[in-house]
């Protein structure tokens, strides 16, 4: 038997063409796979502070068994990272706007910051007066210090990747979306540190 496809509802067709293969914010999916990478560490830095505080609970002195974190090199490195976030948000800015060239300058600026405060993060770590091997306290205090600088080590590393291909190949607005979300990502290396900063170093010193 043949059907009468005469009285079939007519289709409706859009050309789609036009519109823009990227978009920026909540209108994509790596800016939400961005802030659920920034859920689950943030839970884990959480989670290690929530340890922290549970040690300090159980001890009479804090620190147990030594003098509080020495200040400077952490100092300086908290400083460089909040002064790290003029540049950061500038190159977000610049990533919205689509200024291919402001944008390449920036990566390569961002890069260059970021692998400096790595170094200073090296000399904090040379200068911390615990082991992580010796004390419960020792253990926390450096598992928060190597989880912020993993997570730092993956951002700076993304940002290098960005320059290089920022600086070899035409930026389109994908690669523009994408330095936005590395942006965002580096606000929250810089402003966890500041928590963790104040929970290391200054918690001893209030109590």
């Amino acid at each position: 038997m043949r059907h009468d496809t005469s009285l079939r509802e007519p289709v409706a067709v859009t050309d789609v063409s036009g519109l823009r293969d990227y978009a920026f914010g909540t209108s994509t999916i790596s800016w939400w796979g961005v802030m659920g990478f920034i859920l689950i560490e943030g839970t884990a830095f959480v989670l290690a502070i929530g340890a922290y505080y549970y040690l300090l609970h159980n001890e009479t002195a804090w620190p147990p068994s030594s003098s509080p974190p020495p200040l400077m090199w952490a100092t300086i490195v908290t400083a460089a990272l909040v002064l790290t976030e003029i540049p950061n948000t500038w190159l977000g800015r610049k990533a919205m706007q689509q200024d291919a060239t402001a944008v390449r300058r920036g990566l390569l600026l961002m890069t260059v910051l970021g692998v400096a405060t790595l170094v200073l993060r090296a000399f904090e770590m040379d200068a911390m007066n615990v082991r992580w091997d010796r004390t419960a306290y020792g253990s926390i205090v450096w598992a928060l210090i190597v989880l912020h600088t993993l997570h730092a080590i993956t951002d700076v590393f993304d940002t290098g990747v960005l320059a290089s291909l920022a600086w070899s190949k035409p930026i389109g607005g994908r690669k523009h979306s994408d330095v936005c979300d590395n942006a965002m990502y580096w606000h929250f290396i810089v402003w966890s540190w500041v928590a963790i900063y104040v929970v290391i170093y200054w918690t001893p010193r209030w109590l």
